[in-house]
């Protein structure tokens, strides 16, 4: 399944589809996009999670307040880091099996993976900044 992307740069839409060995880029001014995706079940996340990028997986649910507190540190560090990260939104509500396998027992909960190993397990709403810190320290590694 595609996921629609906008180019921060230019303002163009982009039609990205899961991609194992790739990094989107914007198909009018070429610029790397922030790939972000909202998964609909166990086969699509499979999909999008296989990559060599950085996975964020952010378990969360539209009636929590901390969820949506950390949405926006999190859509600003894979725009950021454009290319280099790589934010897979899971809804639990919608998404019971996923939410078990990764052993969500609240949320918001957070996962940072590179090629299918789990790198940290973040629970809570931690400040923007210690968010961000933690999240960097894995891109440096």
């Amino acid at each position: 399944m595609a996921s629609t992307i906008v180019c921060p740069s230019c303002g163009t839409a982009n039609s990205v589809k899961p991609n194992p060995t790739g990094r989107p880029k914007c198909s009018a001014c070429g610029e790397r996009l922030p790939w972000m995706v909202d998964v609909l079940g166990v086969d699509e996340f499979e999909a999008e999670a296989e990559t060599p990028l950085m996975v964020v997986i952010d378990l969360w649910a539209p009636w929590c307040g901390p969820c949506r507190a950390v949405s926006p540190v999190l859509e600003k560090f894979t725009t950021d880091h454009a290319g280099d990260v790589k934010l897979i939104k899971i809804n639990v509500d919608d998404n019971p099996e996923l939410s078990q396998r990764f052993q969500a027992m609240s949320i918001p909960t957070m996962l940072v993976t590179k090629r299918g190993q789990v790198l940290d397990h973040i629970v809570g709403a931690p400040p923007g900044n210690q968010l961000r810190d933690k999240l960097e320290s894995h891109l440096a590694a």
